[in-house]
């Protein structure tokens, strides 16, 4: 089963005083690279936090943000001077580099920005922070929820190209006797040209042209290209990741289809592996982006 790298989950976590957010979302990358977002007081959990992300997820960019809407008006919330005015010297400094304006909604943006809020408290209850960390492990559920279903989509679309390579590579065995014909009619025109037909040894012509042929015979690429294929299909119904070994697969299989363009000196058949390399290009693109 396929599963993709892009995908978002979010769950709410409610207290008295609180609503807590809890977003994820991923994008591909080659390993687990994790970017945690979380206010001032849940600093202390982070190490804890990405145990659980990494429980679940195996690869991606994965982006995990924790923010507050308060609900009790009474909680002691103050804006955290210094790190406002930090944030302001920054941008005034940025601004003056660029020459631009900066306007008054800069302090709109900078209030979403980390530890501009803090409350009197120091302490995550432990009641509060068990059902963070439920939530946390419901909103990775969510996200891994909706990576198998576009994985679902992904593997539609790869296996609808792996059938149209098959299809061609059927069609390039149907203009093999052709090939063959043609192939013996420009090395016999050629001799006639230069030799004269009436000195040419039949023979001789029959064990040059079976020389030829052996040298060009794409018999065994379509074999193992057939194969690669077919293990591709079977390995994208596989439960693990997966998605390196299709990246490698599909290596092997743009392989062959060059193999056989290079050996097929027939302009049909050199056609054939243009559509083959066009389906193989689709493929690569989607096995980027699967787990």
């Amino acid at each position: 089963m396929i599963k993709s790298m892009t995908g978002f989950g979010k769950a709410i976590a409610e207290t008295t005083t609180k609503k807590i957010n809890i977003e994820v979302k991923s994008l591909n990358s080659k390993q687990l690279d994790l970017n945690i977002k979380v206010p001032w007081l849940y600093k202390e959990k982070e190490p804890e936090i990405r145990t659980i992300i990494s429980q679940v997820l195996d690869r991606g960019k994965i982006d995990l943000t924790i923010y507050f809407d308060s609900i009790d008006q009474e909680v002691s919330t103050v804006i955290n001077k210094g790190a406002v005015k930090n944030y302001y010297k920054q941008f005034s400094e940025i601004a003056s580099e660029l020459n631009i304006k900066l306007d008054d909604q800069i302090f709109s943006a900078i209030m979403k920005l980390p530890e501009t809020l803090k409350t009197d408290k120091n302490e995550i209850p432990e009641e509060e922070w068990q059902l963070v960390r439920t939530r946390i492990s419901e909103a990775l559920k969510i996200l891994d929820l909706y990576r198998a279903e576009e994985g679902n989509s992904i593997m539609a679309d790869m296996m609808k190209c792996i059938r149209n390579i098959l299809s061609l590579l059927e069609k390039i065995g149907n203009h093999e006797p052709e090939r063959i014909r043609k192939v013996k009619e420009k090395l016999n025109s050629m001799l006639a040209e230069n030799v004269g037909a009436e000195n040419i040894d039949k023979n001789r012509f029959e064990q040059e042209l079976i020389y030829y042929l052996e040298k060009f015979d794409i018999n065994e690429e379509k074999v193992r290209l057939k194969t690669h294929c077919d293990y591709f299909l079977e390995t994208m119904k596989t439960d693990s990741p997966n998605g390196k070994l299709l990246n490698f697969i599909c290596q092997e299989i743009g392989r062959e289809i060059n193999t056989i363009g290079s050996k097929a000196n027939d302009a049909s058949i050199q056609k054939l592996v243009v559509m083959m390399k066009d389906e193989l290009e689709k493929i690569k693109e989607q096995t980027l982006n699967v787990l």
